[in-house]
């Protein structure tokens, strides 16, 4: 942990990695509602080829280069999604699955060639598949506290209109605004998102780190805004904690450590979110049960002193009638020995 503190490499993954959880986890929640989770593996697929390409193009390892690859061939993939579920039946989730499959194989073939031309400097290029997070620098440092500063202010500059997108397009296009400029614009930024992400995490894992944090917030709230804000929470608190735990220990990578913790946070959600957790719902089937026999109680004693009453009441009027037809026998002697003597006379 002082260690953490004191060096300055060290202190440059971890704000990296906060700084990643943070974008990550507010731009993630809108795709998720959208269920559109499976835009961001598309995404990250698709960058290899362009940073591919750039170094192809360029005989040099660039971040800043394959970051505008990247963009490119995320930018092309986003808008391979659209013209396929546009023009035909193919349904989004099927779209991603195919560009995603096509730019991921495009940019395993681009990487084998590398590796196997004479590029004198293509060493490590493939950590991009899994992701570096100890070679991030200052410049690096900047470039993720921009874009998470960009994504943040984007999001919250548009929240009512990105709102509208996740909840309820038809109605947002009804009063007018412009739903299909929004969702270009909301791709582009988890674009931005996952490009700048591929360094810490990788290709295979930046995702997690855009949909794990959003579902995890789900389970602690039904409001949006406050979801959005634990999403940004969770993803910080993953990336510090792959940093932290990756620092202690030798031979960890930060990228991987930090989804294993975003998956933690997600478990721990599940097990104890205040109305959709495992254990809320134990407590609350149990509380409802615990009423439930209760009021059958209740309601069983309830019948029980109704029918004490009515046989009460039926022995009352059982013991009135007796009284009755006692009472009645005397006049009737009467009546019979007064016939008799009239009889005699």
């Amino acid at each position: 942990m002082l260690n953490l503190l004191t060096d300055p490499n060290l202190r440059w993954i971890l704000l990296g990695s906060m700084l990643l959880g943070l974008s990550g986890g507010v731009i993630g929640t809108f795709s998720y509602l959208r269920k559109q989770s499976l835009i961001g593996d598309t995404l990250a697929h698709a960058a290899l080829p362009g940073i591919c390409i750039a170094f192809m193009l360029t005989g040099v390892k660039s971040v800043g280069l394959f970051l505008v690859g990247a963009l490119l061939a995320g930018a092309a993939a986003t808008l391979s999604v659209t013209l396929i579920t546009r023009y035909s039946r193919i349904k989004p989730d099927a779209a991603m699955g195919i560009v995603l499959s096509l730019f991921f194989a495009v940019g395993i073939v681009l990487l084998t060639r590398i590796q196997h031309s004479s590029y004198g400097n293509q060493s490590g290029l493939d950590k991009f598949l899994f992701g570096q997070a100890a070679s991030m620098t200052s410049s690096d440092l900047y470039t993720l506290g921009g874009v998470a500063l960009l994504l943040v202010i984007a999001c919250g500059l548009l929240y009512k209109e990105f709102k509208l997108l996740s909840f309820d397009p038809g109605y947002g296009r009804g009063l007018g605004f412009p739903m299909g400029l929004l969702e270009q614009l909301l791709l582009g930024l988890t674009t931005v998102a996952v490009v700048v992400g591929i360094q810490a995490v990788g290709v295979v894992l930046v995702a997690a780190l855009l949909i794990t944090p959003a579902v995890s917030a789900r389970y602690w709230t039904d409001r949006l805004g406050v979801m959005t804000v634990l999403a940004g929470l969770f993803g910080a608190l993953s990336g510090a904690a792959g940093a932290w735990i990756s620092s202690g220990v030798s031979q960890l990578p930060t990228g991987p450590i930090s989804v294993l913790a975003a998956t933690a946070c997600f478990v721990a959600s599940v097990l104890f979110g205040p109305r959709r957790g495992l254990a809320a719902k134990l407590l609350g089937r149990r509380s409802a049960r615990r009423r439930w026999l209760a009021e059958s109680a209740g309601a069983t004693r309830a019948n029980i002193q109704a029918a004490m009453q009515a046989t009460a009441q039926a022995a009352v009027l059982t013991d009135g009638q007796a009284n009755v037809h006692d009472n009645a026998h005397p006049n009737v002697h009467s009546a019979a020995h007064a016939n008799e003597r009239g009889a005699s006379v």
